[in-house]
C-alpha cells in the first residue's frame, strides 16, 4: 500500500477531534464588555478548520455555516473552549461539529455558548475539491450525529435549490 492509497482509508471520528481555547481580551468586546459575534464566529470556523484539516489531511475552505444562537454571555477575562469533531463525509466536503463553552475560571463556572455546522471542502493549491476518505462513527452519539449531518444536507440542498429557483424569477 503506498501513501495514497493510505491517505483514503476511512478516519474515527476521535482523529478528527480538536480542542481551542481562548481568553476573551478587551479588544475582543463590544461597548458592553461582551464578547462580538462576529469574533465568536471566527473562533467557531478556525476550530472547525482543525477538525477538517485533521480528517482531510488537506486545505480546506469554509462552504457554509448553519445558523448560530448564542446562549449565553462571555465577557472579558473569561475562557472561551471551542471543541469540534467531523460529523460525516461527502465526496469532497464534510460537515464538522463546534461546540462552544465559557469557563469562569475565578468563579468556577461553565456554560454552553452556541454549537454550529459548518462544511469544509477540501481543496489543492489551485482550489480544485479533492476527494475525502470516509468518517467512521463509533459512539452512539457519533452515530447519531452522523445520520443528522445527513439530514442536515439535504436541508441546506433544498434550501439552495429554492434559492436558486428565486433567482430565476
Amino acid at each position: 500500500m503506498d501513501d495514497s492509497d493510505h491517505a483514503f482509508l476511512p478516519r474515527p471520528v476521535r482523529d478528527s477531534q480538536s480542542d481551542m481555547a481562548e481568553i476573551v481580551l478587551p479588544n475582543d468586546t463590544n461597548p458592553l464588555g461582551t464578547l462580538l459575534g462576529g469574533r465568536l464566529m471566527h473562533w467557531i470556523d478556525l476550530a472547525g478548520a482543525l477538525a477538517a484539516h485533521r480528517h482531510s489531511r488537506h486545505y480546506v475552505v469554509t462552504a457554509s455555516i448553519d445558523h448560530l444562537d448564542f446562549l449565553f454571555p462571555v465577557r472579558v477575562g473569561d475562557l472561551v473552549i471551542l471543541r469540534s469533531s467531523v460529523n460525516r463525509v461527502f465526496h469532497t466536503s464534510m460537515e464538522v461539529g463546534v461546540k462552544v463553552w465559557v469557563e469562569n475560571y475565578i468563579a468556577d463556572t461553565c456554560h454552553h455558548v452556541s454549537s454550529a455546522y459548518l462544511t469544509f471542502v477540501a481543496v489543492d493549491r489551485n482550489g480544485k475539491h479533492l476527494s475525502l476518505p470516509a468518517v467512521i462513527p463509533e459512539s452512539d452519539e457519533e452515530r447519531r450525529r452522523y445520520e443528522d449531518a445527513g439530514r442536515r444536507r439535504e436541508i441546506r440542498r433544498s434550501e439552495l435549490e429554492r434559492r436558486r429557483r428565486n433567482q430565476l424569477r
